[in-house]
């Protein structure tokens, strides 16, 4: 019942067959197909984005980033696997204390970021506020100062130095999302990193990390040292008074030696509390020393150095991100739209839902002077240069139509799913290129909601089919000749009933098979299926009708509609058109 070959407006396009069951595999042509029908889609989102990307590059503002070096010297004893262990965690308690509270206040302090724009007095971005509701922490505006005004002068001191804290606080918190602290590798060098608007202040930020860290080193090991020390001088005492004590006792016991056994005894005593004596007294000495000259376990072997470009926002990137997603929602709305579109773009949706012998592809017809091709003039007695096809694709479908009449005399209708598709135009097209064969052709106007043949081609015409119906013998003067093979029925003035319906009574004057013997090709344009019942009462009496449709205009559920309803009715659907279809479809 079907056919293979869909006749395009250049070429004939080679079909698969219809498959059995199933889905079709996706072919290359489908996604190149798919790729030209929505590449604005794509094109459109992917734009989009770069420029959200553009405009977040263009207005950010520029973050530097300087690094600072120090290399630690871990004091850790023991064998080569327990000094491994040891030097890890020592260095992963360095890490942490660089970013203690303590470190990153000092900072603060040190450079009077508390009273920086950049870290205080910031409303909070959406970002920031994201995070911070994520994190449950509260992303209002501080009202400490409003609390701070409307108090009494007892209550503005605490007030003050409450709002001072919370100031330095969200410089702390501020510096701190701005600072990193990471560990190079598995060496002993870590590296201190911040950030900040300008060059100058990253480089001035991450050496005062540096030295408040080295700071803080140094007065953590003199407060371990301190309270050493003073353990110590109380174990000095205790072992100098137990020194006391032993050496009286040998002393009383050397004047009147009694027992020599007992006499070694007391003078081993007294030797072991002199050395333990001495020994707590040297590292008292050494912890003291420690506390007047204290050694950090850190060293700056790299200071920071003036970044010579932005780190953030890192615009290629971001560019290449964008991009990269445009792309992809592009192809998934382009994929989503494509799924959801029921209209006709390409011919195998009409030949696999309808089961047509063909389906043929027309281009937009443009004449030279930007205008839509012309109908002719009554009486231009032109059968050549007037004549010639103006639709591109339009001499196939032509023969397309001869090649499948059944007998050689045919009446054709050309009926379009809605108005505005071009069946007129198409009608006469046919007309024109049948008249040009040499065959006798009829053109017959029964559109009767807009009859655009009769107001082109005869406006004033005195006698139409419509006079016709009623009057047989009005034949020979009412078609009017165009070319020597080539007649045109105008509509005539319509009354009541259409034309097309009166002739589906069979009770007129005029009817097609009479009109046989005469001519060998008759063509019937009808009005809009959607517009008018016309299609459907003349479409039984018709050797076979095509049906037009509009490329990116009709859907396919409608033109279903249509093409069951004729069939229903006793039509022979001889084939479809897509008019309109823009040129790299059509070819």
């Amino acid at each position: 019942m079907t056919s293979s070959t869909i006749f395009s407006g250049v070429s004939p396009i080679s079909l698969p067959p219809a498959p059995t069951g199933g889905n079709s595999p996706l072919t290359l042509r489908d996604m190149l197909f798919f790729i030209r029908m929505r590449w604005l889609w794509i094109a459109a989102t992917t734009f989009a984005f770069l420029v959200l990307a553009g405009s977040y590059v263009l207005t950010a503002e520029p973050t530097f980033v300087a690094n600072t070096q120090l290399v630690i010297v871990p004091q850790v004893s023991g064998s080569e696997a327990q000094r491994a262990f040891a030097e890890d965690a020592f260095i992963e308690g360095q890490l942490e204390i660089a970013k203690s509270s303590d470190v990153v206040g000092g900072t603060v302090t040190a450079l009077g970021l508390d009273t920086d724009p950049d870290f205080v007095d910031q409303t909070p971005s959406l970002q920031d506020r994201a995070k911070n509701w994520l994190m449950g922490a509260s992303s209002e505006p501080d009202t400490a100062s409003q609390e701070a005004a409307g108090a009494g002068p007892r209550d503005r001191q605490p007030q003050q130095q409450i709002e001072d804290g919370r100031i330095r606080d969200r410089a702390i918190a501020t510096l701190l999302n701005m600072m990193g602290v990471r560990r190079i590798g598995s060496s002993t060098i870590i590296e201190i990193s911040a950030a900040a608007s300008t060059p100058q202040k990253a480089v001035d930020i991450a050496d005062t990390l540096a030295r408040q860290y080295i700071q803080k080193n140094i007065a953590m090991k003199a407060n371990a040292s301190r309270q050493y020390s003073e353990w110590l001088t109380r174990f000095v005492s205790e072992q100098q008074r137990g020194l006391a004590e032993a050496a009286s006792a040998l002393a009383s016991f050397t004047s009147n030696p009694r027992d020599q056994f007992k006499l070694a005894e007391l003078q081993s005593a007294t030797d072991a509390r002199r050395t333990l004596y001495e020994n707590t007294l040297n590292q008292l000495t050494e912890a003291k020393q420690r506390i007047t000259y204290p050694v950090s376990d850190a060293t700056i072997v790299s200071r920071a150095t003036l970044p010579l470009s932005k780190a953030r926002p890192r615009s290629t990137l971001i560019i290449a991100f964008a991009a990269a997603v445009g792309l992809g929602v592009g192809f998934a709305l382009a994929l989503i739209r494509h799924a959801g579109d029921r209209r006709i773009v390409r011919p195998n949706q009409i030949a696999d839902a309808g089961e047509l012998p063909f389906v043929t592809l027309l281009a937009t017809s443009r004449t030279s002077n930007g205008h839509s091709a012309r109908f002719l003039a009554a009486g231009t007695g032109s059968s050549t240069a007037a004549a010639y096809p103006v639709i591109p694709g339009m001499a196939e479908l032509s023969a397309t139509v001869v090649g499948l009449r059944r007998k050689r005399r045919v009446v054709i209708g050309i009926v379009a799913v809605n108005p505005g598709g071009g069946a007129s135009t198409i009608a006469c097209e046919l007309a024109l290129l049948s008249s040009i064969s040499g065959a006798q052709t009829l053109l017959i106007d029964a559109a009767a909601q807009k009859s655009s043949l009769s107001k082109s081609i005869a406006p004033h015409s005195s006698t139409g089919l419509v006079d016709v119906l009623d009057n047989g013998e009005l034949i020979r003067t009412a078609a009017l000749p165009l070319t020597p093979t080539l007649k045109f029925l105008p509509l005539g003035k319509v009354v009541a009933v259409s034309p097309a319906i009166r002739l589906s009574s069979r009770r007129t004057q005029l009817s097609f098979a009479e009109l046989k013997k005469e001519f060998d090709a008759i063509f019937v344009d009808i009005s809009a299926f959607s517009a008018s019942p016309d299609a459907n009462a003349i479409a039984p009496e018709l050797d076979g009708v095509l049906v037009v449709t509009s490329h990116g205009h009709t859907s396919i559920d409608d033109t279903m509609h249509v093409i069951e309803t004729l069939r229903n009715v006793g039509a022979e659907i001889l084939g479809a058109i897509i008019n309109h279809a823009p040129k790299r479809i059509e070819s």
